[in-house]
């Protein structure tokens, strides 16, 4: 059954908001939202969109930013950010309820609009236009939107199509996807087709939509797996994906993951010190939320790509959520597979196949008072955080050389607050 989605992204949001507060108009003005205190090859967050129409991309590096182009530059300020999402949240509460909103990233949201317009009266058109001038009026930022008769053409019809409409909104039913879209290159600019897929398509000779449609599925599925039907569904503009569907699915296996992109280049002796205190923090993570897990994987990425990024996985021999022991396997995996040689930049962790601590039958080969004392000191050191602050209890290695916690702990994202 079609239905009635809009997609509405914000523009340019980091940067907009950044113009917003300074009474700037974001269309006239060049402004880059970036931490100036990470140099010039800090990554740029966002650019507004006057420095869009002068060719500077999203997510460039300060120093690709053509030097006769004068700017401002914002220190990003994530928990502004979040205050102007949750504001324009509250807009979409008045015309939709909860249960029929999806929010995609923090400044872009799908709204199942289709029990609702016969009560307003109004076309999905008229509705997405109303909710766009609020935003407007009430924030000064400018959204676009994508209509669709399911998420995944209300999503195209926002990326591509919005582009091309005075309105900043788009369009499409299958049929028009097909007759507008079919041939329309280059299929990076489809919703979850990266350049890699891209790459391996073209080896199959699938160059657009049409091609994808009316290609050969067993060598798709041959390619892909089971993601070639997703592929197939998609060329032809079918996606049986609800919100409802979204709201009520539930993972068959859970995981609890963190990485952070290194300051600098980090020595292996320097990153195993990052590497405990992210354990720390994620297993501390594990006891609030009453979960265990006896699965952990480790991986490791190097400065400037020099070599493959390493790491893998590791089995405890007891399900646990205490440091001591999720600390061991994570050490015995970073010693086994990190390029000692080569300076890091990426860190990330995940505790896998986690569950309910209290589904976990005791091993008589634990020292269980040891484990039950760790366990209180954990549950008082959480207490305290939640009460007085992230850095107001902190272990010894976070104020040794090369530590990142005390700092990473006033940030939103891996961004200031």
């Amino acid at each position: 059954m079609n239905r009635d989605i809009i997609c509405i992204d914000l523009k340019s949001f980091y940067a907009s908001v950044e113009c917003v507060e300074r009474n700037l108009d974001p269309f006239t003005t060049n402004l880059v939202v970036a931490d100036p205190t990470r140099g010039k090859g800090t990554v740029c967050l966002a650019v507004s969109p006057k420095m869009k129409m002068l060719g500077v991309k999203s997510r460039c590096r300060v120093f690709e930013i053509p030097s006769n182009i004068k700017y401002i530059i914002a220190k990003p300020r994530m928990s502004k950010y979040i205050e102007y999402s949750a504001n324009i949240y509250a807009i979409y509460l008045k015309y939709i309820s909860k249960d029929d909103i999806h929010v995609y990233s923090i400044d872009e949201a799908f709204l199942d609009v289709t029990e609702y317009l016969k009560t307003y009266k109004m076309s999905a058109l008229q509705l997405a236009r109303k909710i766009i001038k609020e935003i407007y009026d009430v924030y000064g930022l400018t959204a676009t939107a994508g209509i669709g008769t399911n998420l995944y053409l209300a999503k195209i019809a926002l990326d591509i199509m919005s582009k091309h409409n005075v309105s900043n909104i788009g369009w499409l039913d299958e049929e028009k996807y097909k007759k507008e879209l079919w041939h329309h290159r280059p299929l990076t600019d489809f919703w979850q087709i990266g350049k890699g897929i891209e790459r391996r398509l073209n080896k199959l000779r699938i160059y657009d939509m049409y091609d994808l449609a009316h290609s050969n599925y067993n060598r798709l599925f041959k390619e892909f797996g089971i993601n070639a039907e997703l592929l197939i569904d998609h060329s032809y503009g079918r996606e049986t994906c609800t919100i409802a569907d979204i709201k009520a699915y539930s993972p068959k296996s859970n995981s609890i993951s963190t990485n952070q992109v290194l300051f600098e280049d980090y020595t292996w002796q320097k990153a195993r010190l990052v590497l405990k205190e992210m354990v720390e923090l994620k297993s501390l993570e594990l006891v609030e939320k009453g979960l265990v897990t006896d699965k952990l994987g480790l991986y490791i990425g190097y400065s400037k790509n020099c070599i493959k990024a390493t790491g893998g996985t590791i089995r405890l021999s007891l399900k646990t959520n205490v440091y001591s022991e999720l600390v061991k396997g994570f050490l015995k995996l970073f010693d086994r597979t990190t390029n000692m040689e080569n300076k890091i930049r990426r860190i990330g962790i995940s505790f896998q196949d986690v569950e309910e601590e209290e589904n976990i039958q005791l091993d008589f080969f634990v020292d269980d008072k040891a484990i039950l004392k760790e366990r209180k000191v954990e549950s008082a050191i959480i207490n305290i955080k939640n009460e007085m602050g992230k850095n107001y209890i902190l272990k010894g290695m976070s104020f040794e050389d090369g530590a990142t916690a005390k700092l990473r702990n006033t940030l939103i994202g891996g961004h200031n607050a």
